[in-house]
């Protein structure tokens, strides 16, 4: 994809130069033409500005900042099936933002589904899933 990329082992950041919001109509489109319902958009940079008064906080961490919550029923049955417990990594959520001192890069990430020592049924559930996130937020970005 266009860009900068980074996988840290915890999360997947992609970014590239755009417009927010053409980069969240990708996204949306990314995930929607998969057949996945949209679940919830949460507005990160707003709770932050609105509550940092509150704290008496000043820096501005976000221009834009959103995360959208989906899940994907077939992904999200098998992961469950492996383990119940693993009910943790739904919904799954993928972030993009914009940064004050960067207003024209739009950064997309997600946190990797990773369970150190889980059963095979597990980690392939989750592997699954990481594939999942990874074409959508490469396909947004590109």
């Amino acid at each position: 994809p266009a860009g900068a990329f980074a996988d840290s082992g915890h999360l997947v950041l992609l970014s590239k130069q755009a417009r927010f919001d053409e980069v969240k109509e990708d996204l949306v489109l990314a995930i929607e033409s998969r057949g996945i319902k949209i679940n919830h958009f949460n507005f990160i940079a707003d709770m932050l500005a609105r509550t940092g008064q509150d704290l008496g906080a000043a820096r501005q961490i976000y221009l834009r900042g959103e995360q959208i919550e989906f899940c994907k029923s077939d992904l999200s049955r098998a992961q469950m099936e492996a383990d119940p417990a693993n009910m943790v990594f739904c919904p799954y959520i993928i972030t993009l933002y914009t940064t004050p001192d960067d207003p024209e890069r739009v950064h997309v990430a997600y946190r990797k589904p990773i369970a150190p020592g889980a059963g095979a049924a597990t980690q392939q559930a989750l592997a699954a899933i990481d594939a999942l996130l990874r074409e959508i937020v490469e396909e947004a970005v590109r």
